[in-house]
């Protein structure tokens, strides 16, 4: 008795499929992806010698640029449409009046007394600005805040 060999059929996976689903997912992230807003203010450092690090959350950064503008950034938007309306939630940074500024901060420090203080100053910023946001950060009780700076690597 003869056997009859039947024929083998190859195995044909079809791949459409996952192409559909990985640019579903690609399509999907690309949308969802929230870039950071641009910043209001740019801002040059100066250069010093310390190694501490700024910490990474529940901060309020006070800017100072070189033409003497003050402005004020919550890293929470929900903190930042408390004290300055609606449409800041979206910025990190707003533009305030020296008048405003003891105000703003203690407005800030009510809702989060957690929030810890970091001014960052311009390199070619006039020190009577920076000396102003000083005396108004002592009258509102914050005594203890972060200066940036860019660090310099000490060459041996």
């Amino acid at each position: 008795m003869p056997k009859i060999k039947k024929k083998r059929m190859p195995v044909k996976i079809d791949m459409t499929p996952m192409v559909d689903v990985a640019f579903l997912l690609l399509t999907f992230f690309m949308l969802t992806t929230s870039f950071a807003p641009a910043e209001e203010v740019k801002i040059e450092v100066p250069s010093s010698h310390s190694a501490f690090k700024l910490p990474d959350s529940n901060i309020m950064m006070l800017y100072i640029d070189k033409n003497g503008s003050i402005y004020m950034g919550v890293d929470q938007p929900a903190l930042m449409e408390h004290l300055f309306g609606k449409n800041a939630g979206s910025k990190k940074e707003i533009q305030v009046k020296v008048e405003n500024l003891t105000e703003l901060l203690v407005q800030a420090r009510m809702s989060n007394p957690k929030l810890r203080t970091v001014v960052k100053g311009d390199t070619d910023a006039d020190y009577g600005t920076v000396e102003d946001v000083m005396n108004i950060l002592q009258k509102t009780m914050i005594t203890k805040f972060s200066m940036v700076t860019n660090s310099i690597q000490d060459k041996k």
